[in-house]
């Protein structure tokens, strides 16, 4: 067989992998491979300005599509520009292959120029990573590296090529040949018991909830069309993460809120007096908790997930089951089915009459305005003109994402893109690139704040050179919002740099990238800018000025149980605050 050079092997494997789009930045240590980019036309490359935002399209590209986003940037700080985007896709379980270059292998260790151990900086934030120093081995990593990433619990995989074994030659054998480097086999498979112990704690439940995580994404529509079919059998009420909005519909009555942090009284409230917990692909995050001690005291605690390590983590629960959740809904429904068990609504009437009672607090009520914008109300047109339409929504991070959690809504999975885990500002616009190149007739959205939006902004050149038609609608309240929020209600309304004292003219930053810029001041013309920002057909910034005194609500401080929540400006917070946030009740 012919052989080929390093860099062509690189190409050919993504090729197989049906790689359709690879988000990069060339340099130096890349360069044969962007030499093989340029001989070939089935990948199509997308030039970013910056190697996060590479990082945060590709996540943008694979979760809205459920494929392997593929980023590929130089040695030193282009790898480590990647970084923070590695580390968010990591928290938030995203298929990501990172390809970097490296200085040639003779030179690892010697400081050359551009040298970084990108191996050994993001152990920490890859779900795997690797070092090829021999070029017959370069494919079978390549291949191991996609197989790794996208099976058991998604995340980013780093595969570190030195600059010499790009330009070496081997023979490249395809795929089939490399079906023995995939030592990687996570338990998919439920175990039968469990679904057992698991239906029948259902049938014993008088108070339950199912809590949604984004796992049911990750894991495919079939997961969510179980995830339906359950629901509905059951009659349970379902409430779900920031990251699992639209796993099961939210415009659905079953549904009561968001939980956390942000969520809703209904749905914290269920939460905390449940008799009977099932966790769906979510990981007991600290957001999602509060005080641990406190968390759900009376339930019992099933937690269904892929990922062993979630189990036990942080909240101690009653029933564990590893598996892939499409097959571990899939194996309750069916034995629902076998055993011809009917849930009785009457059983659980009670408990729908409280969640009701809950309901009726309407605590995401706010005081709308006819001189000012509140943000809220933006958000519910913006909802409102475009829920035909079934938009793609990314976000960055803040007020404005706990918002759009709150007051958009997701009915169905794979159209909602946030950073939960580690919270990234910076993120949205990047990923609605991604979004959008992947899905180009569809309309996408970054909902945005101005101090967020900001940190990537360089991305509308990219934008604008491949003609995406990314809509930006910024809820511009002149402060970092939750900053300030914190500070108001944390720290004595000291608001130590949160203001933004500089902020450009938007509408002119948009037309100097090419793009449509609308500004808005008043509630009364809302309707019309937003019109307006969906029928044009290229890039929009959209600069919606609201209130800046608005604050997200409802809140549950840090350091509080779900039944000690913040439901507007009139609340405090009872108790000593701590050096670290904490309320010392």
């Amino acid at each position: 067989m012919t052989k080929i050079t390093g860099a062509k092997v690189v190409i050919e494997t993504l090729i197989q992998e049906n790689v359709e789009v690879i988000f990069g930045y060339p340099g130096g240590a890349v360069l044969p491979i962007y030499d093989e980019i340029f001989k070939q036309k089935k990948i199509r490359h997308i030039l970013v300005r910056h190697e996060q935002a590479a990082v945060h399209a590709a996540e943008g590209y694979a979760r809205s599509t459920g494929k392997v986003g593929v980023v590929l940037v130089t040695s030193g700080p282009g790898a480590t520009n990647t970084v923070t985007g590695l580390t968010d896709a990591m928290m938030d379980s995203i298929p990501i292959v990172c390809i970097t270059g490296q200085v040639p292998t003779h030179m690892i260790g010697n400081d050359a120029f551009q040298e970084a151990d990108i191996v050994g900086i993001t152990r920490p934030c890859t779900k795997h990573n690797y070092l090829v120093k021999d070029v017959t081995k370069l494919a079978g990593v390549i291949h191991s590296a996609f197989n790794i990433c996208i099976n058991g619990r998604p995340g980013p995989v780093l595969v570190d090529i030195p600059k010499d074994i790009q330009t070496f030659k081997t023979v490249y054998k395809g795929k089939k040949a490399y079906k023995d480097n995939r030592y990687y086999k996570p338990k998919v498979k439920p175990d039968d018991e469990k679904i057992n112990e698991i239906v029948k704690l259902m049938t014993e439940s008088s108070k339950p909830i199912f809590y949604v995580g984004g796992g049911v994404i990750n894991s495919g529509t079939k997961a969510s069309k179980e995830l339906f079919k359950l629901i509905k059998k059951t009659s349970f009420p379902c409430t779900q993460t920031l990251m699992g909005l639209g796993a099961f519909p939210t415009s659905d009555n079953q549904f009561i809120g968001m939980l956390g942090m942000h969520g809703t009284y209904e749905a914290n409230h269920s939460m905390h007096k449940s008799d009977l917990l099932l966790c769906v692909g979510a990981r007991f995050d600290d957001r999602i908790t509060g005080k641990v001690s406190g968390f759900s005291p009376k339930s019992k605690k099933v937690h269904m997930d892929i990922d062993p390590s979630s189990f036990n983590k942080s909240v101690n629960v009653d029933v564990m089951v590893q598996g892939d959740l499409y097959r571990i809904l899939s194996a309750i429904n069916n034995r629902i089915e076998e055993k011809k068990i009917i849930f009785s609504k009457n059983k659980i009437k009670k408990w729908w009459i409280q969640i009701d009672k809950w309901r009726s607090r309407n605590c995401l009520r706010y005081k709308n305005s006819k001189e000012i914008i509140k943000p809220q109300f933006a958000l519910e047109r913006l909802n409102k003109l475009t829920e035909k339409l079934n938009p793609f929504i990314t976000t960055e991070v803040g007020q404005h994402q706990m918002w759009a959690a709150q007051f958009l809504s997701f009915n169905k999975p794979k159209h909602w893109m946030t950073s939960g885990g580690l919270g990234t500002m910076g993120y949205g616009l990047p990923a609605a690139m991604g979004v959008q190149i992947a899905h180009p007739k569809e309309l996408v959205i970054d909902v945005a704040g101005e101090a967020s939006i900001l940190m990537n902004i360089q991305e509308m050149s990219t934008i604008k050179q491949y003609k995406l038609p990314v809509k930006i609608f910024i809820l511009n309240n002149h402060y970092m919002g939750m900053v300030k929020q914190w500070q108001e209600l944390l720290h004595g309304n000291r608001l130590s740099e949160s203001y933004m004292e500089s902020l450009p003219d938007f509408v002119k930053l948009a037309e100097s990238f090419g793009a449509s810029g609308i500004q808005v001041l008043k509630p009364n013309d809302l309707d019309e800018a937003i019109n307006e920002m969906i029928s044009i057909k290229g890039p929009v910034i959209c600069d919606v000025v609201v209130d800046p005194n608005e604050n997200c609500f409802p809140m549950i401080p840090s350091g509080s149980t779900h039944d000690q929540m913040l439901l507007g400006p009139n609340d405090k917070v009872d108790g000593e605050i701590s050096e670290e946030g904490m309320i010392l009740v």
